[in-house]
């Protein structure tokens, strides 16, 4: 099988897909698949490239001599990329696509739109889910019939904040019924970009224009005291979820920075919980994972509150892969190895494929 590794993307998540990228390259059995790596640059260039895991990591992989500018063949019969070599085209079939591209373009439905065009399976839901999974308030309203708790929350849209930015605080002030602290989070991104945090009026003003960097539309959310537990799923009609995990962050908030810079931040198996709470955890993820359509995989995150309560927090639909992620962890904790997931994510695609 020809396995395409589609990597970095056009989003604020480029380096952290190339990190994930390394890990899963470095998991795929070269002796049972043809990996073809393509990798798409800040500017959104598409190259086809020989880059090492190290040309990768380093992220020196988009100045190679030899890398190819490639795209997908829209022909669903074909099946195919093409690239130029010495004037001549040059076509491949491919038989799956891996994308690893956190965040905008890849993971809001616009890569998966293109594969189904094209006809060839990908890992990971298909264009809706992945649109709605992404925009937080759309994630939200899809799963609000499961009747699982979350955040109390106002959707602020950049048009309307920038006509009156006191008068919009004000507003979502009166939402909040005047309390803080807040959590604002741009709509779109993930890897907690543009999430911060305001505890006066003043300070949510700042934070929406940060917020409003990122994306058009913004959530603001009421801070929840608890606990940072995540699941992780696996599967097509029939999913499966892990123990749940949890998030010791080294920051005031498990921001970008704590996720990613700070080596004091953890994410280990979550203690102290009754087999009853783990196995609500697991339906509540399955629940969420079906509701909003999802397959191949997906983590769903949630707090547990000071009450002993779930409450669900967001869903992402290709989760990291880097080496503090969760997503694998939960998995390995479970006896599933990277190769065997990475395997398994094939295997899951190839399935979807079919169906359609």
């Amino acid at each position: 099988m020809k396995i395409a590794v589609i990597f970095g993307g056009k989003s604020a998540e480029h380096e952290v897909a190339c990190k994930s990228a390394v890990t899963i390259l470095g998991w795929i059995d070269e002796k049972k698949y043809e990996i073809i790596k393509i990798g798409i640059t800040k500017t959104g260039k598409w190259l086809k490239t020989e880059a090492s895991l190290n040309d990768i990591k380093n992220m020196t992989w988009g100045e190679l001599a030899d890398n190819k500018e490639v795209f997908i063949n829209p022909n669903p019969d074909k099946k195919e990329i093409a690239f130029y070599e010495k004037n001549e085209l040059i076509t491949e079939r491919i038989d799956c696509v891996f994308p690893v591209l956190h965040g905008e373009h890849g993971e809001d439905g616009d890569i998966q739109g293109l594969l189904e065009l094209a006809g060839i399976p990908y890992v990971g839901p298909g264009v809706l889910s992945s649109a709605c999974c992404m925009d937080k308030s759309f994630t939200k309203q899809m799963a609000l019939p499961t009747g699982i708790m979350m955040a109390k929350h106002v959707v602020v849209y950049k048009h309307d904040f920038e006509n009156d930015k006191e008068k919009m605080a004000n507003y979502i002030m009166e939402k909040h019924e005047g309390k803080f602290p807040l959590f604002v989070k741009s709509c779109s991104t993930g890897s907690s970009v543009g999430v911060t945090k305001a505890s006066e009026l003043k300070g949510l003003i700042t934070s929406l224009e940060v917020s409003f960097n990122y994306d058009k539309k913004a959530l603001v959310e009421e801070m929840i005291e608890g606990r940072e537990i995540e699941v992780a799923v696996l599967g097509n009609l029939n999913p499966v979820a892990t123990v749940p995990g949890e998030i010791i962050t080294a920051g005031e908030f498990y921001d970008y920075d704590s996720k990613y810079n700070n080596p004091n931040s953890k994410t280990l198996l979550a203690g102290g919980l009754t087999k009853e709470k783990i196995e609500e955890f697991k339906e509540a993820a399955i629940k969420l994972y079906k509701a909003l359509d999802c397959a191949g995989m997906a983590r769903v995150d949630f707090f547990l509150n000071k009450d002993n309560e779930i409450i669900f927090n967001e869903i992402n639909t290709i989760p990291g892969f880097t080496d503090i992620s969760m997503y694998p962890k939960l998995w390995e904790n479970e006896g599933i190895k990277g190769p065997e997931l990475v395997d398994r994510l094939i295997e899951l695609a190839m399935e979807n494929g079919k169906d359609k």
